[in-house]
């Protein structure tokens, strides 16, 4: 497995924005493409508390190629982003890492 760790900064106040496309629209989404997340989490104590991060699990680079291409390029969520971002942009950046569990981690 291939875990995906990606951070996505938001604009001041527009996390709620962020957290709602993704509990009513992308998750929906991503389970059409068969992305698999393997947890959310927005900061307790930490740098900024306007985040939200989450991981991905994926079978292989190719795997992620393929779903995560497709997820891009996917009308119904070019139309939603777009839809939710009509009052303004709501991510500032966004921080990714392909990250690989060590012999020794408990997650494989």
């Amino acid at each position: 497995m291939i875990y995906e760790l990606r951070v996505y900064r938001c604009l001041p106040g527009r996390l709620p924005a962020l957290m709602k496309r993704f509990q009513t629209i992308t998750l929906k989404i991503w389970e059409k493409h068969g992305i698999k997340q393997a947890g959310f989490f927005t900061t307790l104590i930490g740098e900024s508390n306007q985040e939200l991060t989450y991981m991905l699990a994926w079978e292989s680079l190719a795997d992620r190629e393929k779903k995560w291409t497709a997820f891009q390029a996917d009308p119904e969520w070019i139309n939603a982003r777009a839809k939710t971002e009509e009052d303004g942009q709501i991510v500032l950046n966004i921080v990714s890492q392909l990250l690989v569990p060590t012999a020794f981690s408990t997650v494989k």
